[in-house]
């Protein structure tokens, strides 16, 4: 291999930093591996909630938040920028929850005067091992139409509604991508969407003019990393399909190629933990995928337990064990862009992966 694989990530939150965390080990040539990834980051700019929403109301900048944990997951000293970036003070007025990250990218923003600028240069002092992009520079708000035919406004409301989601947009319309987000879409060899809250993470990313179509027109493989668990309103209930399907009803029929589905068991603690937040793994019917001309990839995803600050185990994705599916896909998609031939699925493929035909 004499060129890096090309891998676009778009998504946010705590999903997209696990994929960013694994995709790093690859960032170098190796004597480990034969191959490297030229990684870009497309980050949603929606959140209106915590220390994020704070800073973008008072300053006018867009919520710095998901930037800030591609970041740390995409530094190369990850747990010292982790310990200073993820540093939130416990006290001091106006000071208080705020994360050490969300105010450097503030007062970057602030002296660069363009919050785009301001993630590239924090990205060239920090040594990212790749390219983090905003999925635009305009400041928007996420607004959803529920089952009822209500409008809910903000990011934070909707990951809380109780109605069942239909549709999204973003106020005022018309936003529009970097022309750098383009050219990696265009350029890569493999797509990502996802893992992450569908309606408030993934979905956002779609809803500015330009991208999905980019996506859907790119000659890359487009994978779509479908969540562990269902989320109490936003996905109550949501299958793989339902996920699937919310998606392309967002982005259009050629959106996807592939979806990478979890077979990891989930412990019976585990499962307990969430059913009493009206959650659950999230089941999917490989015929079903199939039917909407998607092919299915199963793989064992899940990592250990994970205790957050509220000291409750959560489920989360292995950051080694996504990374290796990633890297599979994207040679995969370099010999798709090379016209090579895809081979016959009889055998059982490396990197964990089960493929079930498309």
């Amino acid at each position: 291999m004499t060129e890096a694989l090309r891998v676009v990530s778009i998504g946010g939150g705590n999903g997209l930093s696990a994929l960013l965390t694994g995709l790093k080990r690859y960032a170098h040539p190796t004597d480990e591996t034969d191959v490297w990834l030229d990684i870009t980051a497309i980050v949603t700019v929606t959140d209106d909630g915590g220390s994020s929403g704070r800073l973008r109301r008072e300053f006018d900048v867009l919520p710095p938040g998901d930037i800030r944990n591609c970041m740390v997951a995409l530094a190369e000293d990850g747990a010292f920028l982790s310990r200073l970036f993820q540093y939130r003070f416990a006290s001091g007025r106006g000071l208080k929850g705020h994360s050490f990250g969300n105010l450097f990218l503030t007062a970057l923003t602030n002296i660069t005067g363009d919050f785009p600028d301001a993630v590239r240069q924090s990205a060239e002092v920090l040594k990212i091992a790749g390219r983090i992009f905003p999925s635009t520079a305009a400041n928007v708000t996420l607004a959803a139409v529920l089952d009822d035919g209500k409008v809910v406004r903000g990011e934070t409301r909707i990951g809380r509604s109780k109605q069942r989601i239909q549709t999204l947009r973003l106020e005022p319309a018309g936003a529009k991508p970097l022309p750098e987000t383009l050219e990696a879409i265009a350029s890569a060899d493999l797509i990502t969407i996802g893992p992450g809250s569908l309606f408030t993470s993934l979905i956002p990313n779609l809803l500015v003019g330009g991208i999905p179509k980019a996506i859907r027109e790119s000659k890359a493989l487009k994978a779509c990393f479908v969540n562990l668990m269902s989320q109490p309103g936003e996905t109550t209930d949501f299958s793989a399909e339902d996920h699937l399907a919310a998606l392309l009803r967002h982005g259009g029929a050629g959106l996807i190629d592939c979806a990478v589905v979890n077979t990891s068991n989930v412990s019976p603690t585990l499962r307990r933990r969430y059913a009493a937040e009206a959650a659950a793994p999230v089941e999917y019917d490989g015929d079903a995928i199939r039917g909407m001309g998607i092919e299915v990839v199963e793989a064992g995803l899940l990592g250990k337990e994970w205790k957050g600050a509220e000291k409750r185990s959560k489920a989360r994705h292995d950051a080694g064990a996504i990374a290796a599916v990633a890297l599979a896909l994207a040679k995969r998609g370099r010999a798709q862009r090379a016209g090579v031939p895809a081979p016959k699925r009889t055998a059982r493929p490396k990197a964990g992966m089960r493929q079930t035909g498309k």
